[in-house]
């Protein structure tokens, strides 16, 4: 399946100095120290695709929600890292704009990176300030923007939307990834295509779920998601966490589903039979499993129970293509991640299925369960809010302003 936009592939790069816009939006510890770097690694591939054809690579992007600047919300130790699993230095800059990164870049020969500072100290970057992102490119002196940063390409923000109106702009090999694997695994999936959703709220995953029943062959849903459906169908969850005001919502997609499936949607979307539950979401609460019929009214569902875990399994076992999105557990506690754990092993059994993780919480689950770091999956997503609006079919801002792909 070919990408509808250009990439870094297409434009003559050679001995240039280029923009990338990665996402090192990575999470912290209470130390200020990087817990996890996947999205750093991710953004390697294209970092050196653009070192072997001599550029001058500038990157910028975002950390945290800062209120102005923020000595905590620095990009500098991501810089650090860069450092370390590139192979080569990274040079810091201080700010995002100014003299002092004109001078810079200016400076900097052949072959070198050049990390600015977290653009989120400045307003104008949330705000798409087209006076910004003009900037951003004079001050850095860029030839070519390449948009690499998948998880911010759905926010219209001054480095993703407005600064495509400042520079010819291609994606980078991470953007062409995410994008191909995901609608790939949709629109072109080897059969059966199962799909996993967890997580909190039903309202938030309206769109994907819709596209899953038309697309998919068997829809799994765990986590807070299903207590919310179980309580729509009249069962009690106790004092579980439970999504008010979406019986219109879920109306709508059991009519969707009984319309695909000629009346069988319950053979179709697949709810737990029993759950873990535990009277509350402390580290040492006690998981003890029930039918979901048997909820106690001070009981939390916190995760699929040993019943549905296997019948789940079953289902992927069966499956081609598998896309994850939202855990199927409170899986923050170990005693409550069994079933997310159950359904990654039942995925990855099969080393020729094609399984795509969805970013945010699921991939942060899949990699601290995963020993091969990710690897054991054909795909996990940097991107959570992006990749949830792709898999919904929506179109992504940050792409869409890209050079479009040669006919």
């Amino acid at each position: 399946m070919g990408f509808f936009k250009q990439t870094i592939r297409d434009v003559p790069i050679e001995h240039k100095t280029v923009l990338v816009r990665a996402d090192y939006n990575v999470p912290l510890s209470s130390d200020g120290t990087i817990s996890d770097d996947l999205r750093i690694r991710a953004s390697l591939p294209t970092l050196r695709y653009l070192l072997r054809h001599g550029c001058k690579v500038v990157i910028i992007s975002h950390l945290g929600r800062p209120e102005g600047r923020d000595a905590a919300l620095s990009l500098e130790p991501v810089g650090e890292r860069l450092a370390k699993l590139l192979g080569q230095s990274v040079h810091f800059v201080n700010d995002c704009i100014g003299d002092r990164v004109h001078q810079a870049v200016k400076k900097a020969p052949t072959n070198s990176v050049i990390l600015l500072e977290n653009l989120r100290f400045y307003k104008e970057e949330e705000a798409n300030s087209h006076s910004f992102a003009k900037r951003i490119t004079h001050d850095t002196g860029a030839r070519y923007f390449v948009q690499d940063g998948f998880g911010v390409v759905h926010r219209a923000h001054a480095s993703t939307q407005a600064i495509t109106l400042c520079l010819p702009s291609v994606a980078g090999l991470l953007l062409e990834k995410e994008v191909t694997s995901i609608t790939a695994a949709l629109e072109n999936p080897k059969r059966p295509l199962v799909t996993i959703m967890g997580g909190a709220k039903v309202s938030d995953k309206i769109g994907v779920i819709e596209r899953f029943i038309a697309n998919a062959d068997h829809i799994l849903i765990g986590g807070a998601m299903a207590n919310t459906i179980l309580g729509y169908k009249g069962i009690s969850m106790g004092a579980s966490k439970v999504e008010d005001g979406q019986s219109e919502t879920l109306d709508h997609l059991y009519e969707k589903a009984n319309e695909k499936t000629g009346g069988n949607a319950d053979e179709f979307i697949i709810l737990p039979q029993d759950v873990a539950v535990a009277t509350s979401m402390q580290p040492d609460a006690e998981r003890q499993v029930v039918d979901v019929r048997s909820v106690h009214a001070t009981e939390l569902a916190l995760d699929i129970g040993d019943q549905t875990i296997e019948q789940f399994s079953n289902v992927i076992r069966e499956a081609g293509t598998v896309i994850w999105n939202g855990p199927v557990g409170y899986s923050e506690i170990p005693a409550f991640a069994v079933g997310s754990a159950a359904v990654a092993t039942a995925i990855t059994a099969d080393a020729t299925r094609t399984s795509i993780i969805g970013g945010g919480d699921t991939a942060d689950f899949a990699l601290k369960w995963d020993t091969k770091h990710g690897d054991s999956f054909t795909h996990v997503s940097t991107g959570g809010g992006a990749a949830l609006e792709l898999m919904a079919g929506e179109k992504l801002p940050g792409v869409e302003s890209l050079l479009d792909a040669h006919r």
